[in-house]
């Protein structure tokens, strides 16, 4: 896997409260420093993982591997090299030592990586998993990397840039996402069992209104999808920053609403309540009409 890239073509300057974060020859570094602890680290041990390379942690579904925690380290020194005063955060780190995710909000600049999002596809050996790289500066996403190593592509934007899903050779592809359509019509993404229980059956019934509701286990998947008019919306109740700074960034860029659904603003530095994204804000409302019971405190009967 050769370490060249493809820079963008000439960029959208879309409107942006923050200047970016990341020049563009800061870009060409991130991506190379994630394609090469892909190949180092991740893709070797593809399909070779023994029964003691692979270890679960909050449940037997949530698990973590040798290449989670060797791509992690690999990709968190060279960050922390490249951007000295950067706070820089891993899935795993985070695992270990919780409170870490306390100075998301006030670090001028931080990183958040999440080295195999869909670890449990890469487990069972199934080729639906990516490395995610953001960066934000106060908790509000300014650069987001979605990396296949697989395919060996990427989806990439700042809060200046026009997506893009960029590969080493080759134009790339400007992303956008789909246009708004009444509800029976829409597909979009959401993981029943991520929801807390006494909602999942209130949840349940929504499913017969869309044309079509899917999980990947791969949030990093899922968001590619929507930001490239796929899927047009979605819904998660788990706020982990690696799983879904860089994606609501991209989708974002892409013309997409984001928004809690409690309606506040998405900040990385949150860990709790409801992302949902979707086309445009008429789209938007149709759907937080459709999921509101979830603000609801009181339990479903």
């Amino acid at each position: 896997m050769s370490d060249s890239t493809t820079e963008s073509s000439p960029e959208q300057t879309l409107p942006a409260t923050l200047a970016p974060a990341v020049t563009p020859a800061q870009r060409k570094q991130i991506i190379n420093i994630v394609r090469r602890a892909a190949k180092a680290e991740i893709m070797p041990r593809f399909r070779r993982l023994s029964d003691g390379d692979i270890r679960s942690k909050s449940n037997a579904d949530d698990l973590v591997t040798d290449a989670d925690t060797k791509a992690e380290a690999m990709i968190t020194r060279a960050l922390q090299i490249a951007f000295p005063s950067a706070l820089v955060i891993g899935e795993e780190a985070a695992a270990a030592t919780p409170d870490l995710l306390d100075g998301l909000a006030e670090a001028q600049l931080a990183f958040v990586i999440d080295p195999v999002d869909g670890t449990w596809n890469f487990a069972n050996g199934l080729p639906l998993f990516s490395v995610i790289v953001a960066a934000l500066q106060y908790g509000k996403p300014v650069f987001g990397l979605i990396y296949d190593p697989v395919a060996d592509d990427w989806a990439i934007a700042d809060t200046e840039m026009t997506p893009q899903l960029q590969r080493p050779f080759g134009a790339p592809r400007a992303l956008k996402v789909s246009m708004g359509k009444s509800l029976d019509q829409l597909s979009g993404s959401f993981n029943l069992h991520r929801f807390p229980k006494d909602k999942q059956a209130e949840l349940a019934a929504t499913l017969p209104g869309f044309a079509r509701v899917n999980s990947l286990r791969c949030a990093a998947h899922q968001y590619r999808m929507l930001a490239q008019g796929q899927i047009d919306f979605s819904l998660t109740s788990m706020l982990h920053p690696w799983d879904h700074a860089a994606g609501a960034l991209i989708a974002q860029q892409a013309g997409a609403h984001v928004e809690m659904l409690d309606g506040g603003e998405y900040s990385a530095a949150r860990q709790s309540g409801h992302l949902l994204i979707a086309p445009d804000k008429p789209t938007w409302n149709k759907l937080k009409k459709v999921f509101g019971f979830l603000l609801d405190e009181t339990p479903s009967a």
